[in-house]
């Protein structure tokens, strides 16, 4: 039985490894010079080692979706096509995080040299350049290649990091099986990783150990273990391509199981017609629709309520007859985004209890839940918090909990079985709401939007317009909740593929 994950694993080798040689390359070029200038300069050295040690104390996912508004703000200030998703963010923040060791392991060197040999250098006639090209940075070098080896790790652990600012990595197979609890997959993602951070980590100190015992074998063992590594995957990576020049049609998903299986449905409905897909996972929220709307990715699964409130930015709700025309038609106008289908099914925000819970304490809906919230702990998805939906149910409702924390969607409902958690905010075809007793609170107030599962397409993509439009109204919310519940379950798990399939016979979109 094949792992999930391993088909897309040659190009999320090929582009971990890339992006992963390509920040490190822009750091060393960076810290080169720097380290160069520091000798004869303390003042230099404190004030660079100090810049690049705050970097380093931000954590590598907060750094990458930092450089998300700076290059939009720079965009907008320049009038510069500079994409703000993908690569670039990822590249910058990336060879910021490697800049630290680099820098420590140049100084570091330069400073160990012993002052005896500086001053022989100099006795002889060295001027200061001199001494530092032929005589210091010689004996510095296994200490720089030491700040090397570290770099290129950390720089390879942190790019599975970039998967969440819509970068190809080892990171889409890694939060891909967390969110689906496939270890297996987990594991694929954290054993390549690994893997190739111990081959480089292993090259790059063969390369050291010739630098510090002046023999050229060892180094040339180095380099060309570090050349067979990059052949190898780019061959493997090219060999596992589709036998097409054009450019695949990229399905953008966010980071939960309905999304895995919606974009393995469409991308197998495209396939049958000959047209290459692939599947780009584990974006965020905004991240997916702005990565939608400049292009990065062809085709993305939405919902009317949060495209209300995050790219219309409204806070009022109106009814869902209104909504969708509304959305419709301002995402084609601000964005250039065309709505393709309506699918049928609404994936709602809801807060749920325990079902023996509210029966205790007489809950049927949220204004019952708000006289009770204060004794009660709230579980919510990583976004809840700060998104303006759940500003509207505060302000609507009063609702102050004892305490709140944020779980992956997958766990919220563990969460709640476990007594980590009294209420969890729920969604309406959450598939593990099958396979729970767990009642959903009625939204007596009509605080929270509608949700209706939305199929978007990015702009000057009319072709996938008319192939999407066969999905209108196809899809009911109890066939998405038992899809859920198959890919989401502890037992007899499906893989996305497998349920999606069920999904397309049962729908009557297979073909």
């Amino acid at each position: 039985m094949t792992i999930a994950g391993w088909e897309t694993l040659p190009s999320a080798l090929a582009a971990h490894l890339a992006i992963s040689a390509a920040a490190l390359a822009l750091a060393l070029l960076v810290a080169t010079p720097l380290v160069l200038l520091m000798p004869g300069r303390p003042w230099l050295r404190r004030m660079v080692m100090g810049l690049a040690s705050v970097v380093q104390t931000v954590p590598a996912l907060a750094l990458l979706a930092l450089f998300f508004p700076l290059l939009v703000l720079f965009r907008n200030l320049t009038g510069l096509p500079v994409p703000s998703l993908g690569l670039l963010p990822s590249l910058l923040a990336l060879a910021l995080y490697a800049l630290l060791p680099l820098l420590r392991g140049g100084a570091g060197g330069l400073a160990a040299v012993p002052d005896s040999v500086s001053d022989a250098a100099r006795a002889i006639g060295m001027s200061p350049a001199q001494r530092l090209f032929h005589v210091e940075l010689s004996l510095a070098a296994p200490v720089v290649m030491g700040g090397v080896r570290t770099a290129a790790v950390w720089t390879i652990g942190a790019a599975t990091l970039a998967t969440m600012v819509g970068q190809e990595s080892l990171g889409d197979l890694i939060f891909a099986g967390l969110q689906l609890q496939d270890w297996k997959q987990v594991l694929l993602g954290c054993f390549a990783a690994a893997t190739l951070a111990l081959v480089a980590d292993g090259a790059l100190g063969w390369v050291q150990a010739g630098i510090a015992q002046r023999r050229l074998a060892p180094a040339a063992k180095g380099l060309a273990l570090l050349v067979l590594l990059s052949l190898g995957v780019t061959g493997w990576w090219l060999n596992s391509r589709p036998d097409t020049t054009a450019r695949p049609v990229l399905i953008g998903t966010k980071t939960f199981s309905e999304q895995y299986i919606l974009a393995e449905l469409i991308a197998a409905d495209l396939k049958h017609d000959g047209v290459a897909t692939g599947v780009r996972s584990g974006l965020g929220s905004g991240i997916a629709f702005k990565s939608l709307a400049a292009g990065g990715i062809d085709i993305s699964i939405d919902y009317t309520g949060t495209l209300w409130t995050q790219a219309l930015e409204r806070t009022d709700v109106v009814p869902r007859e209104q909504m969708l025309p509304i959305v419709t038609r301002e995402l084609k106008a601000r964005y250039g985004v065309t709505v393709a289908a309506r699918l049928g099914f609404e994936n709602a925000y809801a807060l749920a209890m325990r079902r023996a819970d509210a029966t205790r304490l007489g809950v049927r809906n949220i204004s019952d839940l708000a006289r009770v919230s204060g004794k009660l702990k709230l579980a919510t998805d990583l976004e809840f918090l700060s998104r303006s939906e759940w500003a509207g149910l505060r302000q609507s409702y009063g609702l102050q909990f004892a305490s709140m924390r944020a779980f992956t969607p997958v766990l919220m409902v563990a969460a709640l079985k476990d007594g980590a958690a009294d209420v969890i905010t729920a969604y309406s075809s959450d598939g593990a709401l099958a396979g729970a007793d767990i009642v959903l609170l009625i939204d007596d107030r009509a605080a929270l939007p509608a949700y209706d599962a939305l199929l978007l397409v990015a702009p000057g993509r009319d072709d996938l317009v008319r192939r999407l439009a066969r999905y209108e109204g196809r899809i009911s919310v109890d066939k998405m909740r038992v899809a859920n519940w198959q890919a989401d379950r502890p037992a007899n798990k499906r893989s996305p593929v497998e349920a999606a399939q069920w999904l397309a016979k049962e729908t009557g979109l297979q073909r």
